[in-house]
């Protein structure tokens, strides 16, 4: 599962980093079509109930889900890239619009990353992905902010090193927001946890930090 993917929904857009390479998986969930279309990128594949796009677009590449369903049109997409072997997928389109929406696609991270699937929502600013018992290694040339959150339960052995404000084998908890706006200081940075999932969100880059996993 080393193929990356690149869903595009219906959430705010960010063109100037979406950068698929030729051998990449190109996904459009419902309304993020349009996205596409004003890109000039085909996709592979396109997923949906289809009420945000406003219409059923045709051809063999099509996968149609009722609009009463449990999953939103980017779970749905997102499964629809791990089925074709994908292990890294980046997500675009997901935020914006309806807050509900925004906060389920951070979940949809970490019920992936619990999968061994790394996702990462990405945004004009901002980049966030779930880290579970593992670290995250960014490089010294990482600049402005960077956030680490708590997700579902309390994390544990959670270090913070490079940043502004460190941390040495702590926990954070889902009710208080200790590790918010912390800052790269020109240094390579990482953030770790030994137990438990945490939401990292940092200024977006195209480069994505190295991941390791705990021994």
């Amino acid at each position: 599962m080393n193929r990356r993917a690149w869903i595009v929904g219906a959430g705010d857009f960010a063109p100037a980093l979406f950068a698929p390479e030729p051998d990449d998986y190109v996904i459009a969930a419902d309304g993020g079509l349009r996205y596409l279309q004003a890109c000039g990128v085909a996709p592979q594949l396109i997923v949906g109930d289809f009420d945000s796009l406003g219409y059923v677009p045709q051809g063999a590449r099509i996968v149609r889900h009722p609009p009463v369903k449990d999953q939103t049109d980017m779970d749905l997409a997102a499964n629809e890239a791990v089925r074709a072997g994908c292990g890294e997928l980046m997500l675009f389109g997901g935020t914006g619009g309806r807050l509900a929406h925004t906060l389920a696609n951070l979940q949809l991270l970490a019920g992936l990353e619990s999968r061994g699937v790394h996702a990462y929502l990405i945004e004009e600013a901002t980049t966030t992905t779930a880290l579970q018992n593992g670290t995250l290694s960014f490089s010294e040339k990482s600049e402005g902010f960077l956030s680490v959150f708590a997700h579902g339960a309390a994390a544990q052995g959670v270090t913070l090193r490079g940043l502004k404000y460190p941390l040495a084998d702590a926990e954070l908890t889902p009710d208080f927001p200790l590790g918010v706006s912390n800052e790269f200081t020109g240094v390579p940075a990482a953030v770790t946890v030994k137990k438990g999932t945490v939401l990292v969100l940092w200024n977006s880059r195209i480069q994505l930090p190295e991941r390791g996993q705990n021994a």
